[in-house]
This record gives structure tokens, sequence and C-alpha cells, in this order.
């Protein structure tokens, strides 16, 4: 009875070792995965280049306003007409006119009789974006749309882009990855270690146009066109690097 008591107790001893020795196995290999895979360097580069803007898109369009549909229709379409002959007029394809917003809306008003919204009348919006891809001429454009469109003309603004921004992407590419490695470069020295390869790159580009509000003038004003300051834009990419330690 002891015999087999103090096998029985004896192999179960054995099996307990044999499970904390697996375990302890597998933790330590889990450990040395893990600080594998925070072995590195990591920073981030930037590379920016400066362009001048070669095409501006002007949110543009007319707003009427009548007691009926009929006639407020009848209103944004003449006045409608006329903007789109100025704009085609003054060098701007079709192809770069495009509808943004059309809308009826109706006007009410709040009835102290009646004690109830009372519809006073309608609203027309129709908007366009056009894309003048000669830059020098928005001022000429927008001017041309205010005279043709009169009291009904709506300007809400205007931006300015490039029109191919990705033929900048190699040279902000090039600035990015330099600035990348400089960065790494200088914590590799002074962490006393030694710079790897890469072993993982991402990249992420930003352009942001330039914005700007216009508001048009009064057509009685003077013949000097708008004055349209384009300026330049900045064609940024950042990247991530992860470099490997030797």
């Amino acid at each position: 009875m002891k015999r087999r008591f103090i096998l029985i107790f004896t192999g179960v001893a054995i099996l307990l070792l044999m499970t904390g020795l697996l375990a302890g196995c597998q933790a330590s290999e889990t450990t040395a995965v893990n600080a594998n895979q925070q072995t590195g360097i990591s920073v981030s580069g930037e590379g920016k280049v400066t362009v001048s803007p070669d095409v501006v898109n002007v949110q543009l369009g007319i707003q009427a306003q009548a007691t009926t549909v009929a006639d407020a229709q009848a209103q944004a379409t003449k006045a409608m007409n006329d903007v789109m002959s100025a704009l085609t007029d003054n060098g701007v394809a079709k192809k770069d006119i495009q509808t943004q917003t059309y809308s009826i809306q109706q006007i009410t008003k709040w009835d102290n009789d009646t004690q109830e919204q009372v519809v006073t009348g309608y609203q027309i919006n129709n908007i366009v974006n056009a894309k003048i891809r000669d830059v020098n001429n928005a001022g000429t454009v927008i001017d041309a749309v205010t005279l043709a469109g009169g009291d009904l003309t709506r300007v809400n603004s205007i931006q300015f882009s490039v029109d191919d921004p990705t033929i900048y992407n190699d040279q902000a590419r090039d600035k990015a990855m330099a600035d990348a490695n400089d960065a790494a470069t200088q914590l590799a020295k002074l962490s006393g270690v030694k710079l790897g390869k890469p072993i993982s790159i991402s990249e992420n580009n930003v352009f942001v146009p330039q914005v700007m509000p216009v508001y048009a003038k009064d057509a009685s004003a003077g013949a000097s066109s708008t004055p349209i300051s384009p300026g330049e834009l900045d064609i940024t990419m950042t990247v991530q690097v992860v470099y490997a330690i030797q």
C-alpha cells in the first residue's frame, strides 16, 4: 500500500515538473519573440516641396427669389445661362464646369394671427464649380461672371491647387526619406548601436490647397479686374521608417 502511494505520488510530481518546465520554455520563447519584435529604431521623416498653383477652382453661381416657384426658376435659369456663357467666353471649358448644388427652398415667416409658419416665397440656388486653368485669368473670369449674373451672382470661394500634384511626390519622398535617415543615424550614434537596414516603411502624402472666400464686387465699381494672388502651395509627404539594429 505504501509502495503504491509512493509510486503514484512520484508520478504526479514528475508530471507537474514536466508541465512547469514546458510552461517555462514557452514563456521564455514568448518573451524572446516579443523582445525581437520591439528591436529597432522607429523614426518619422518629412519632405516638403513648394510649388506655384496652376489651377483655380471657383465655386460660383446664382441665387434667385420670388413669390412663386415658376418666377424664381425663370430668374435663376436666365441668370445661370448668362453666367455659363461668361465662363465659356472667358476660356473655361465646359468639361471644367460641374454643378455642385441645385436647390429649391420655401421662404417662410411666422404669422402671429394664425400661429403658424406661412410661405412667403421660394429661393433657388444653383452653384457650380469652375476650374480655371489660367491662374492669371481668374480675376477677369470672376468679373465677367459678376457682370453676367448681376445681383443674383454668388461667388462663394476660390481654391488654388496643382492640377497634377503627383509629379512632385518623388521630390517630396526623397526629402522625407533623407530626413528619416538623418534622425535614425543620430539616434543610433547617441545610443551606441549600429544602424541596420529599414525593415518597415510607410508613407502619407499631404496636399492642402489654399482656400479663400471671394466676394463679388459691384459691376459698376470700375473696369479693373478683381485682384487675385495665387501665392505658393506646399506639397508635403511624411514617412514612418523602422530601422534594424545590427
